[in-house]
């Protein structure tokens, strides 16, 4: 299992500590959640933060975008040194949109993920499976950390992977939101590749509460 350990949830006081111990965990992924205010009813991080951090680790940096303007941050956070990029379906005006955004980032030299929230049907990212290398399912509702699992989500992972593997996609399933032991078994258990923890990795010991869920098959 990837784990993307969230860095909403970090000790901003112990930054440096903090991601020396990811980089020496089981993590191979730093998720990054930028917020414009808008879209979500919160703000988190801009560009120098995102540079700052990519100057400080190694990892493969998985950022997402929950902004209305996808397609001018898409190149903010691209240069900012992402080497995925997630931004919100919901934040584009019709499907020229998200498939200008995609190819956009793609020549760019970043992946690409595509991210749903909870209320929008899991079937609004099939048209996209053949161009996109990342699906990113919000088991919360995104805006805030600490927030706890929709179960609902199992099933949206289900049919999602049910998809993917009847037309061979090369595409992995993220997800986010209130990711623990427990509901990181499950989502594994329906089909997940990728695990966002914030408030469980960074609220406990960093190495142990990536280990228990790189673990999970």
């Amino acid at each position: 299992m990837i784990v993307a350990p969230s860095i909403l949830s970090m000790d901003f006081t112990q930054t440096l500590k903090q991601l020396q111990e990811v980089e020496s965990s089981k993590a191979k992924w730093l998720h990054v959640d930028i917020m414009d205010g808008h879209f979500v009813p919160n703000l988190s991080f801009g560009p120098d933060i995102t540079k700052q951090i990519r100057k400080h680790s190694k990892l493969f940096m998985d950022v997402h975008i929950m902004v209305e303007d996808a397609d001018h941050y898409s190149d903010v956070f691209v240069e900012a040194g992402a080497n995925l990029l997630t931004f919100h379906l919901e934040a584009c005006k019709d499907a020229e949109s998200v498939h200008r955004i995609i190819s956009k980032i793609h020549h760019q030299g970043c992946q690409v993920g595509l991210s749903i929230r909870p209320q929008t049907p899991v079937e609004a990212v099939f048209p996209y499976l053949s161009v996109i290398d990342l699906v990113l399912i919000m088991s919360v509702n995104p805006g805030y950390g600490g927030q706890s699992f929709m179960e609902e989500s199992v099933d949206r992972i289900q049919r999602l992977r049910k998809e993917i593997d009847a037309h061979q996609h090369s595409v992995l399933i993220e997800v986010d939101g209130g990711i623990n032991a427990e509901t990181g078994h499950k989502v594994a258990q329906a089909g997940a590749d990728v695990l966002v923890a914030g408030s469980y990795v960074f609220k406990n010991d960093i190495v142990s509460a990536v280990e228990s869920l790189w673990k999970l098959k």
